[in-house]
């Protein structure tokens, strides 16, 4: 599918809605971690390891392609960073196309 000149302009709008969202979601799940029980040392190295996994995610870094765009929606989904609500303002056969993709696969 061929991704519209609206659709792409828009994701590079809402992408860092989006982004900044998910951060959000993941501060609160390490002030939560860090407030819990358990000895520091044992806390500093879990935030770390979170913290390794959770720059990997395209909640919190991602090269835009226009050409992997649908892809990338798609595993955003997937991840739980955004939702098909997150998606009302973008063309129909753009959230058709991904939703065709999440049933697929």
């Amino acid at each position: 599918m061929e991704v519209s000149k609206r659709d792409w302009k828009l994701f590079r709008v809402k992408i860092a809605e989006w982004q900044e969202s998910y951060m959000e979601r993941l501060v609160k799940e390490y002030i939560e971690l860090l407030s819990g029980t358990g000895r520091a040392s044992e806390k500093w190295w879990e935030l770390d390891k979170r913290i390794r996994k959770d720059r990997k995610n395209p909640g919190v870094i991602i090269e835009l392609n226009k050409g992997d765009m649908i892809y990338d929606v798609t595993y955003m989904i997937r991840l739980g960073v955004i939702t098909l609500d997150d998606l009302e303002d973008f063309s129909d056969e753009f959230r058709e196309s991904v939703a065709f993709l999440l049933n697929r696969f």
